[in-house]
């Protein structure tokens, strides 16, 4: 009788779920077709359509080079928001991202060691990256099994620290060797992070990897709950934690890894998007995980927007989703004081 009771209201509660998510999706489109036109040509604004079908070069800007661009900043958000979920739930900590267990300083260093050693070329630079940040995450991994301190999950943190600090040491070496005229202002901007050099190519070159992470990450959203609670509880419940929780963790990390390698590191946004989802959706992930997703796309769209448009010279997206991201942050940690208080 009391879940009879209960019923309609969690209908409602569901269907206005569902309508925040349709609002984000529409914005999300709706900022996406903007910022396709949005540019400084053939002047500062947006291209009108008569401009588009007319000048051949406005044409080749906006599919050949904007388009790429947007398409990357939308997967980057999602991608890493979703993963910042997924590492905030599994680790039980909300101070978690996706760079954690080494693999945004095993990037770094990837990087800074093809500049320094391999050649400029972007395929080189890519690689490194990418095989480091996989290395990140093996020796945190390698680590955790040998350490004999706490929980399996503590392992883990722990070990994704000290690996983290030893390829943070590594990159601090390789930036004290490079060139400083040439090779550390290349190290210095690729740690920024940015979308200035994406092409066609680039963008469709990480797709084989990010595609599947998300769908698993998307299709496993309802266990994430699950998967938080201690092992036992968990096995009683029926998942495989060790199992699951691995194949969710690899979801969350190989498209992270492979969408650093060609961005170069961005901050703040799967640490900050999942916080604000939580606040929409509580801990239901069957609605927070496509509303981290949503979310993620559309500040790093949006950042990226203000990133190329708002000087004459561009402005590395690590920077803006740094600056926005930590504003936001105080702005939640103090909306939560407030509320506390009340």
């Amino acid at each position: 009788m009391d879940f009879e009771s209960a019923l309609p209201r969690i209908q409602h509660r569901n269907r206005r779920r569902q309508q925040i998510l349709l609002i984000l999706a529409a914005g999300l489109l709706a900022a996406a077709g903007l910022s396709l036109l949005l540019g400084r040509y053939p002047a500062p604004g947006l291209i009108s359509w008569s401009q588009l079908t007319s000048d051949n070069l406005a044409a080749r800007l906006v599919f050949g080079l904007r388009l790429p661009r947007l398409l990357t900043a939308l997967l980057l958000g999602v991608t890493l928001s979703a993963a910042g979920m997924v590492f905030q739930l599994l680790f039980t900590n909300p101070l978690v991202e996706p760079g954690f267990l080494g693999v945004s300083q095993g990037a770094a260093f990837g990087a800074a060691f093809a500049i320094l050693f391999l050649g400029h070329s972007m395929i080189v630079l890519q690689s490194s990256a990418t095989f480091f940040a996989l290395a990140g995450l093996g020796f945190s991994y390698l680590l955790a099994r040998r350490l004999r301190y706490g929980g399996w999950i503590l392992r883990l943190v722990l070990a994704g620290i000290a690996v983290s600090a030893l390829f943070s040491a590594g990159l601090g070496l390789l930036k004290y060797l490079a060139d400083p005229l040439s090779q550390l202002p290349e190290i210095t901007y690729w740690l920024l992070g940015g979308l200035a050099g994406i092409t066609w190519t680039r963008f469709l070159s990480v797709l084989p990897v990010v595609l599947p992470g998300l769908a698993i990450i998307y299709l496993y959203r309802w266990r994430l709950n699950l998967l938080a609670l201690n092992d036992e509880t968990s096995f009683a419940l029926g998942a495989t934690p060790g199992r699951e929780r691995l194949l969710l963790i690899l979801a969350a990390v190989l498209p992270t890894a492979a969408l650093i390698s060609i961005t170069g590191i961005i901050g703040w946004v799967g640490l900050i998007m999942p916080h604000i989802a939580r606040r929409l959706f509580a801990a239901d992930t069957r609605f927070g995980m496509p509303a981290t997703m949503l979310l993620g796309g559309l500040f790093t769209l949006l950042c990226d927007d203000l990133a190329r448009t708002l000087l004459s010279g561009e402005i590395p997206l690590g920077i803006l989703t740094s600056l926005f991201g930590a504003l936001i942050f105080l702005g939640l940690m103090m909306a939560q004081k407030s509320r506390g208080k009340a």
